[in-house]
């Protein structure tokens, strides 16, 4: 039985299941293993885990809520704190996808070519980049779910260069939902498409290995913020934002962090945001060595991560800007057909609009239709949403169905 356990309960002989954390976020080569010796629970606690999720039937048992309930009960909580949160939106996806699809075009060449330029020593040129995330940020006030939904697909061959844009306009977003001023959004919108600069440094057989890191390879992996803060300042219009977030986006505020270890009051508000997005964005993806998690079961993690690595206070903001499920999400409807998220609903984040194109019960397609949830029956609702899917699990592409023809 897998069950949600606090660090201090652990002892010799119990089973880790899962770390709770993201594999750049600890030293261990396995995710998975029986533990030992009271050295390798010091590690655990050392790295800033502060609960792990152990499996009873393979290790030592312990009074602790299973992984299930502690899932839902966060879950609970997580509905009640934004699921009433206003969301606008200016134009149609299906108007904005268009444009959409370039700025990522745009942008993702944009960051490959100050990798390269970066590996080669050269200066950071901002005339070139600064244009980029203003087009986002049009983007993203015209309709935040085109761009950010767009950006949920990648591969490992182009993460680095997608998890940056990625960054950049939930950034963005982000920035906008809190109602910043125009300038400090656009610095930040820097910050996040400059953030991973320095890992043009790292060698590409550790940054697109599929295994887990030696601890040599994760001192290597852990100077990519230093490195990327040394580079952008070559650049002398560089400003104080970028440069912040560069440096310090792996930083938690229990200190467990990286490069400089800093603990809560000393990590910026900016830097403190740009952590969160970072993490969202890499659970989100899949990578090398994972497969991406759905939007709800990263903001769980989030959430949870917040009593220790993140503010509090921020994360909720982000869940709110974000949305329990965001466009692009795949769910399971009640009535067995699946969906693809294509429109929040202004105030109940529960009751999105659906394009509708799956009947998991005869497991066939079926003809596209929009689903308005927060309409009743005969009006084009009727239907709710009851968790979401996994395209893998059901072979199927939900990106297809974003907009209907």
């Amino acid at each position: 039985m897998f069950k949600k356990v606090d660090a201090s309960q652990l002892k010799v002989g119990m089973f880790i299941q899962d770390l709770s954390c993201d594999w750049m976020a600890h030293p261990f080569v396995r995710n998975r293993f029986l533990i030992t010796s009271d050295a390798e629970i010091r590690k655990i606690i050392n790295a800033g885990i502060h609960d792990v999720v152990i499996d009873s039937d393979k290790g030592l048992d312990v009074e602790a809520p299973t992984l299930a309930e502690a899932q839902a009960a966060t879950e609970r909580e997580i509905i009640d704190l934004i699921a009433k949160s206003p969301v606008v939106t200016r134009v149609a996806l299906g108007e904005e996808m268009r444009r959409a699809a370039h700025i990522r075009h745009q942008a993702s060449t944009l960051v490959r070519s100050v990798m390269q330029d970066a590996r080669l020593g050269k200066a950071i040129e901002l005339d070139q980049v600064a244009p980029v995330v203003q087009t986002i940020t049009e983007s993203i006030l015209r309709n935040p779910g085109a761009l950010t939904g767009l950006l949920r697909i990648k591969n490992a061959d182009d993460y680095t260069f997608l998890h940056s844009v990625s960054v950049c306009t939930l950034m963005v977003a982000f920035c906008r939902s809190r109602n910043l001023d125009a300038e400090t959004t656009h610095q930040a919108g820097l910050g996040g498409l400059l953030h991973d600069t320095g890992k043009a440094l790292v060698p590409d057989a550790i940054l697109n290995k599929p295994g887990p890191l030696t601890d040599a390879e994760y001192e290597i992996i852990r100077r990519h913020p230093q490195d990327g803060y040394d580079l952008l300042q070559q650049s002398p219009e560089i400003g104080p934002i970028p440069l912040d977030i560069t440096l310090h986006h792996h930083e938690r505020r229990d200190g467990s962090g990286y490069p400089n270890r800093l603990a809560e009051g000393q990590i910026s508000d900016m830097a403190q945001m740009a952590a969160i997005v970072d993490v969202y964005d890499a659970l989100t993806s899949d990578r090398c060595y994972h497969k991406a998690m759905p939007a709800a079961a990263a903001l769980r993690k989030i959430y949870e991560w917040s009593k220790h690595h993140f503010n509090p206070q921020y994360a909720q903001e982000f869940m709110r800007c974000i949305g329990i499920y965001p466009v692009g999400t795949m769910v399971m409807l009640e009535s067995g057909r699946l969906g693809v998220v294509i429109e929040p609903h202004e105030t109940n984040l529960l009751a999105p609009k659906v394009n509708v194109f799956f009947n998991t019960k005869q497991n066939v397609y079926i003809k596209p239709e929009t689903v308005d949830l927060s309409r009743g029956l005969g009006f084009g609702g009727a239907d709710k949403i009851v968790g979401h899917e996994s395209a893998a699990k059901w072979n199927v592409d939900p990106m297809r169905f974003l907009t209907l023809a």
